[in-house]
Parts: C-alpha cells; sequence; structure tokens
C-alpha cells in the first residue's frame, strides 16, 4: 500500500464522521470552539485507535490468514463500503435527531464509537505491512481530525440545506482500495 492509498482511506474512513460531523454542526446555533475541538478530536482519536486494536488482534491470527490475507481485505473493504453507502441512503429518524445531544460526553463517545468501527476492521490490512501502521494511524487521526472539524463547520454555516452522500463516496472509496489490494497481490 502506499501513502496515496493510505490518504484515500483515511479520506473514506472520515466520511461517516465528516457526516454526523455536519448534521451536528447544524445543531450548533454559533460555531463554539470547545465543543467543535472536542467533537473533531475525539472522532480523531477513535479512527486513529481503531486500526491498532484491529492490527493487534490480526498480528494474533497471522498464520492462519496470511496466505488468503489480501481476499480478507477485500472482502472487509467492501463490506465496510457497502455499508457505508447502504446507510447513506437510508432514511434517519427526525424524532431520535431532535432529542439527542451530540456534544454531551456519553453521545461524543457513542458518537466516536459508531463513526469508527469500520476503522477496526481495516487494521487487519496492516498485517502484512507492519511498517505503514504508525504513519497509516496518524494520517487517518489527522484526516478524520480535519474532516470533523470542517465538517462542523459546514453544518453550522450551512445547516440542513447541505445533503451530500458522503458515505456513497466513502463507501465507493474503501471498494477501490479492497480491488487494488487483491490486484497488487495477485499480479505483483
Amino acid at each position: 500500500m502506499d501513502l496515496f492509498s493510505i490518504v484515500l482511506l483515511a479520506i473514506a474512513l472520515a466520511m461517516d464522521c465528516f457526516a454526523v460531523s455536519i448534521a451536528s454542526g447544524v445543531v450548533l446555533k454559533h460555531f463554539k470552539l470547545l465543543p467543535v475541538l472536542k467533537m473533531a478530536f475525539l472522532f480523531g482519536f477513535f479512527q486513529g485507535v481503531m486500526p491498532l486494536i484491529g492490527f493487534f488482534v490480526g498480528v494474533y491470527f497471522k498464520n492462519q490468514i496470511e496466505s488468503y490475507d489480501h481476499w480478507i481485505a477485500l472482502i472487509i473493504l467492501c463490506a465496510i463500503g457497502l455499508k457505508m453507502i447502504i446507510e447513506d441512503f437510508e432514511k434517519k429518524d427526525d424524532k431520535s435527531e431532535k432529542n439527542l445531544n451530540p456534544f454531551a460526553w456519553k453521545s461524543l463517545l457513542l458518537l466516536s464509537i459508531a463513526t469508527s468501527v469500520d476503522a477496526l476492521a481495516t487494521g487487519i490490512i496492516f498485517i502484512t505491512q507492519p511498517h505503514l501502521l504508525l504513519t497509516s494511524v496518524l494520517i487517518i487521526a489527522l484526516v478524520s481530525f480535519l474532516l470533523s472539524f470542517f465538517g462542523l463547520f459546514l453544518g453550522g454555516y450551512f445547516g440542513k440545506k447541505f445533503t451530500a452522500k458522503f458515505g456513497v463516496l466513502g463507501g465507493i472509496i474503501l471498494i477501490v482500495i479492497g480491488i487494488k489490494i487483491l490486484l497488487e497481490h495477485i499480479y505483483f
């Protein structure tokens, strides 16, 4: 995996954070730096930690999966990508969103975990390239932080008029990366 693929992976993983940040930014009547930094930091932190956990769990099973790890990476990335695409098309329950304060600590932790579960599974793809793990984790965390911060700003600025399907974009990127990993293993 090259640096460009890692950045694309980070962007794809951060799409959930970005979408949630936009929705949360709508809740903010005025841009307030502390809640914005708190959410962006937690999203970035969890997005960075989850691949580490996935990697170490995967290392434990490395000998059992080494000969077909590229297929596992393809299946995981495609499954996550399809999940993101499907979830982005599902309608949200307006009542549950109105009752939720996304900036309360409990909500922030739950949202951070929920948006980073996909990153947990991606840690497995670094088993064959452990030298990329630290760089990848830092890039994933930084991209998630930046996109979350920007998403909160956009949500506050544009409000409910902004309805792009970022989960679809993230899902497509993950599927393409999975196919790329498979093709690299088969042909190179």
